[in-house]
């Protein structure tokens, strides 16, 4: 903010000086005006730049915020108009020629060395009606009225874009906590969701009095600390994220039959990566839920690979039907694939695939 207000500053500072100095240079050029140093010690040099750099911040601060931006165009037209007349009466740029031009020599047509001063106009000939000397016309300062005009313009130009600049860091600030509100929404979704599914689990090992539901409570109660910490924030540690999922699957092994082959592999360095927390999850829980049978042979295939620049997910199981009916809707896979969109933009691939009976999910992660 400091170094954005100091260059426009500079920027107001140089731009002005160069105003300024085009007079000068102007006049310098001039065969009547002196040096530069007598140009700039004049009076009407200082009220020619003065009365400009006056008209454009008492435009752009005043006129613009107070009048213009609030549709009380007929008041701001009106001054504008006076500040018009102002410009006319005052000619601020004749007036600098005129004053700095009568230090230059006497005109070309001086009156003759041995011409007689007060020698008299004759009279007019008989029968024509006399005529006196008409005055000076009404000299017109096109320079200063075109300056006016310029400065005008410049301001309501440099007004426009600071203000479309403005509303444009707005709508990126109301996007951007559009996208934290919603993602926020999805996580609160998700978390409720996955631990409903856990809690299922070990009501169900504690009904049929399994010996492994302290160890199952144990397990819950290390996946809702990470729930609790991690799932807060965008991104985590992956050997975190690992970690519960291990606490998962294996309270899931507790309630797996024989007839389930379950095959899980991890490989590669987890230490140092990161990854939106709870965002396999979903896939994981799918697995379970739509791929193992009481009265049927399955196998559900899990893999996580860390490589250098990415982290690959695939995951493989096979579908029963009378599972697929009870699938909720709204929550899973769409939540996902929004928080996807949210968290990795252009930096992941989600293919999933459904055929044969068995339901296939390829994830990479980018970055």
């Amino acid at each position: 903010m400091f170094r954005s207000r100091s260059f426009i500053i500079i920027t107001h500072i140089i731009g002005w000086l160069l105003f300024i100095s085009l007079p000068v240079f102007f006049l310098s050029h001039d065969g009547r005006s002196r040096r530069i140093i007598s140009i700039v010690s004049s009076p009407t040099f200082w009220l020619f730049g003065v009365c400009y750099i006056v008209l454009f911040y008492f435009h752009t601060y005043w006129l613009i915020p107070r009048l213009f931006i609030r549709r009380r165009y007929l008041t701001y037209t009106a001054i504008v108009i006076a500040l018009f007349g102002g410009i006319f009466l005052l000619k601020p740029f004749d007036m600098l020629i005129s004053r700095v031009g009568r230090r230059g020599p006497p005109p070309r047509h001086a009156p003759h060395p041995g011409a007689d001063p007060t020698r008299r106009m004759p009279p007019p000939p008989p029968g024509e009606p006399f005529a006196p000397p008409q005055g000076r016309p009404i000299r017109l300062d096109i320079t200063s009225i075109f300056l006016f005009i310029m400065v005008v313009a410049l301001s309501l130009a440099v007004e426009s874009t600071r203000s479309l600049r403005s509303t444009e860091q707005r709508a990126m600030k109301a996007e951007a906590d559009k996208a934290n509100a919603q993602l926020s929404f999805l996580m609160a979704q998700i978390n409720p969701h996955f631990l409903f599914n856990t809690l299922n689990n070990i009501y169900s090992l504690a009904i049929s009095n399994d010996p492994h539901t302290a160890e199952a409570i144990m397990k819950l109660s290390s996946i809702m600390r990470y729930v609790t910490d991690e799932a807060g924030v965008e991104y985590g540690a992956l050997e975190n994220e690992v970690a519960c999922i291990q606490d998962y699957i294996d309270l899931q092994r507790l309630r797996l039959g024989r007839k389930v082959q379950l095959e899980v592999a991890i490989e590669g360095e987890l230490e140092g990566k990161r990854i939106a927390p709870l965002i396999l999850m979903t896939f994981i829980e799918n697995v379970f839920k739509h791929g193992v049978s009481n009265h049927h042979h399955s196998l559900i295939t899990i893999q996580l690979v860390s490589a250098e620049d990415r982290i690959r997910f695939f995951c493989r199981n096979r579908i029963f039907q009378k599972n697929n009916s009870l699938e909720r809707r709204g929550i899973g896979i769409s939540n996902t694939r929004e928080r996807l969109e949210h968290l990795y933009p252009n930096r992941y691939r989600l293919d999933i695939q459904q055929e044969d009976d068995y339901y296939t999910v390829n994830l990479e992660l980018f970055g």
